[in-house]
């Protein structure tokens, strides 16, 4: 289970700085439990990375990054520091058969992709400014 300062901490740093392509493909190792995603170290050997290196493969700043990617990620986009960061802690304190810990970050993860759509509500407001 994750932690309260762990989720805030994935809530404000994390998920306001993952570009859809990171999200959507964090989104697919989660749900696949796939091997590419590891615990223990930032990045074992391309393209075995981390969450917030498998973040940082699919955001402009760093995806072209191999070793330090999740590092530079949090460090220079997220604004967290690596070595304190909850997030990865935690992460590096489970192992990949941790069914809890993927399970709320895969919520925490749809939600966020929920919130990024847009609402059918303001969609047909824009649609009918620009019809009048």
């Amino acid at each position: 289970m994750l932690s309260s300062e762990s989720v805030r901490e994935f809530r404000s740093a994390w998920l306001p700085n993952i570009t859809d392509e990171g999200l959507n493909h964090l989104v697919e190792l989660l749900e696949k439990g796939s091997p590419l995603l590891i615990h223990g170290s930032f990045t074992r050997a391309v393209p075995q990375g981390c969450l917030a290196t498998h973040i940082a493969w699919n955001h402009p700043c760093t995806t072209h990054l191999t070793q330090e990617a999740g590092i530079s990620w949090l460090h220079s986009v997220a604004g967290l520091n690596p070595a304190t960061s909850h997030v990865v802690r935690e992460w590096d304190q489970n192992s990949c058969n941790n069914y809890e810990m993927r399970v709320e970050l895969l919520a925490l993860l749809h939600e966020e992709r929920l919130r990024r759509q847009p609402a059918p509500q303001a969609n047909r407001l824009i649609e009918e400014a620009i019809a009048v």
